[in-house]
């Protein structure tokens, strides 16, 4: 046996039910191995693992394979908005300079790979210019909330050893914040440029796009004398395909389908902590 076959319920859902639990009896599966009872189990895996994708589309719970060698990861990756955080950056920004429409379709249609993220990037940015920076810290306390199970997932890895970093295509304004507020021990962005306390509608360069992102991965992997097989990755959005697909375990988080599609773990019912269950943490062992 070489992969586990790991079930993801969003948490409090209960939604692992004994008529769930008959159904992967009925297709070759054996008895579960409690994460959380109710919310997150494992099985050695089977054959039939297909037929239970197909089945678990009237279930809301999440399903991956995973190896059991390596499976404890010691890096983690994550993208920041629609990721740790439930906003895009950028969108509010645009909401105050009354250009909201306009940037939420940009960085919509980036988000799904219609666009090349760094032009997208830079026109966006350029929509901005004149707005004053003051306008940063008031989304920060007025229109930022986080995504449940961050701060626990980052916790309960550092506790085991792992570095943690957030790796966003977005701003260091946000990031920098935010990565304190989680947890983070490193936080990577973009960097809005200003004058005079006032956006001058450009980007600092080089843009972090997603080979930025596939390179950080390397990056921060060999500075720590691991491989990117030693990364889970954590991201929703078309620039973190890369990133996904080069970690040892990359995970698409309530991703746009585009992402889905190009993506082996897909969680769309749990919530960060996911992350956890899917490297064999047991409830017991979270940090909180």
């Amino acid at each position: 046996m070489d992969s586990l076959l790991v079930l993801i319920a969003r948490p409090g859902s209960q939604a692992i039910t004994a008529n769930l639990l008959d159904l992967v009896r009925d297709l070759g599966g054996g008895a579960p191995h409690w994460l959380a009872p109710g919310e997150a189990a494992e099985f050695e895996a089977f054959p039939r693992y297909a037929e239970l994708l197909v089945e678990l589309r009237r279930h809301p719970v999440d399903a991956a394979i995973v190896s059991i060698h390596n499976r404890r990861k010691r890096l983690l990756l994550a993208d920041m908005d629609s990721t740790m955080i439930h906003q895009e950056c950028i969108d509010e920004l645009g909401v105050v300079a009354g250009v909201g429409d306009r940037i939420k379709d940009i960085t919509a249609r980036a988000m799904r790979g219609e666009l090349d993220f760094n032009g997208a990037l830079s026109e966006r940015v350029g929509l901005l210019k004149g707005l004053d920076v003051a306008v940063i810290e008031r989304l920060l306390k007025e229109r930022i909330t986080f995504m449940a199970g961050g701060r626990t997932l980052i916790a309960t890895m550092k506790a085991s050893g792992a570095y943690t970093a957030l790796v966003s295509g977005g701003f260091t304004a946000f990031t920098g914040p935010v990565a304190a507020h989680l947890g983070f021990d490193e936080n990577r962005a973009n960097t809005l440029l200003t004058e005079q306390g006032k956006l001058t509608g450009t980007v600092g360069l080089p843009i972090l796009g997603q080979e930025a992102k596939r390179l950080a991965l390397h990056e921060l992997a060999t500075a720590r004398g691991l491989t990117a097989a030693d990364a889970i990755a954590v991201g929703d959005g078309a620039n973190d395909l890369a990133m996904l697909s080069d970690a040892g375990l990359g995970v698409a988080l309530h991703a746009k389908p585009h992402v889905q599609d190009g993506s082996l773990i897909r969680i769309n019912h749990g919530d960060l902590t996911a992350l956890l269950y899917l490297q064999g943490y047991r409830h017991d062992q979270f940090v909180t």
